[in-house]
């Protein structure tokens, strides 16, 4: 069979007995998502006809402006994964808490679960600019048979079973990895298909764009600056590329189909760095390692820090390989 001819549905089943648990829960995980994906992407492609863009008059537990597709899309996700009965607990960026999920036998028997940012960039929707879906995917810690628990949610990144995003473009595509690679399936919005588009994506070891918000410069820590003047200086390969979309999803995708790091670091702003280390750095932490790419909060790997809260936020370097890298030696010799 062609690539571009294979179903998400195929590559599914031809991969399940890869998965480490193989009693098909997973599968249906990442199937549930294909489904509220296809429903959030109708909703999202006709957004400027209808009036559900803008914001919903409510904020999120982060304190910003909840948009009407953030909320669409949190309940859209939050309702297809529970109705498929494979779920003992969702965390979203959206919500406070975790949400429990008993299951149809009220006896907690699921064994994942699912934490996820619904609606990545909403901001930019109003302007037409790209967004996205982020999820993530972990086996629960606590006894099968008894509610979840904040210790299945706390995880560090390197207990994910599965990670993907999705992206609202000029196409939909689904991008997930289990652990054996990353894949890209891209939908068919004619028959509401998706189709292995990217199979087995990469990140080029060596990049030329760098992608960061250049405004608060002043803002930035010592090494982030050092690195930033390294990409505009007329040397070698240099200078880079600068492409910042502000759409996380978006950015990460670019750079990983075209070569490139994305940074998001602390300032005097945000001193924890503005990103969530559960709903979105960790799984494309996920997604870039199994593309031989790098993620980092600036001197170590994002996927060993230990979570101590839901809506913990990090600094995040994330792609090319050579070029995470590099970023982090500005940044280890700048703090010395």
């Amino acid at each position: 069979m062609e690539e571009s001819s294979k179903t998400l549905g195929e590559f599914i089943i031809e991969n399940q007995k890869a998965f480490q648990y193989s009693s098909g829960e997973l599968s249906r995980i990442i199937n549930s998502i294909r489904l509220a994906a296809k429903v959030v992407s109708y909703k999202v492609n006709k957004a400027g006809l209808i009036d559900i863009t803008g914001a919903a008059g409510e904020q999120n537990i982060q304190g910003e402006d909840q948009q009407k597709l953030d909320v669409y899309a949190n309940e859209v996700f939050i309702q297809t994964l529970k109705n498929r009965e494979i779920v003992c607990g969702i965390a979203s960026e959206e919500n406070d808490d975790f949400i429990t999920v008993e299951g149809n036998d009220k006896g907690h028997k699921n064994k994942y679960v699912v934490l996820m940012d619904p609606l990545d960039g909403s901001s930019n929707i109003d302007v037409n600019v790209s967004v996205g879906t982020v999820f993530s995917v972990y086996r629960r810690v606590t006894p099968v048979g008894t509610p979840v628990t904040i210790e299945d949610f706390l995880q560090p990144g390197t207990m994910q079973v599965a990670a993907g995003y999705v992206i609202y473009g000029t196409s939909t595509m689904l991008v997930y990895t289990t652990g054996h690679g990353v894949n890209g399936f891209t939908l068919n919005p004619a028959i509401g298909t998706f189709y292995l588009s990217h199979p087995d994506m990469k990140f080029s070891k060596d990049g030329h764009i760098y992608s960061i918000n250049e405004g608060n410069y002043i803002q930035f820590p010592q090494g982030v600056k050092d690195y930033i003047k390294y990409c505009q200086s007329e040397e070698e390969d240099r200078p880079y590329t600068s492409r910042y979309i502000g759409s996380l999803v978006s950015d990460i995708h670019r750079n990983m189909i075209k070569g490139g790091i994305y940074i998001y670091p602390t300032s005097s702003k945000a001193p924890k760095g503005k990103l969530r280390l559960l709903y979105e750095c960790n799984p494309l932490a996920f997604i870039a390692e199994q593309a031989g790419g790098k993620a980092s909060d600036g001197f170590k790997r994002i996927m060993e820090i230990k979570p101590t809260e839901l809506h913990e936020r990090v600094p995040f370097f994330c792609g090319s390989y050579n070029m995470v890298t590099k970023a982090e030696e500005f940044m280890l010799k700048a703090s010395k």
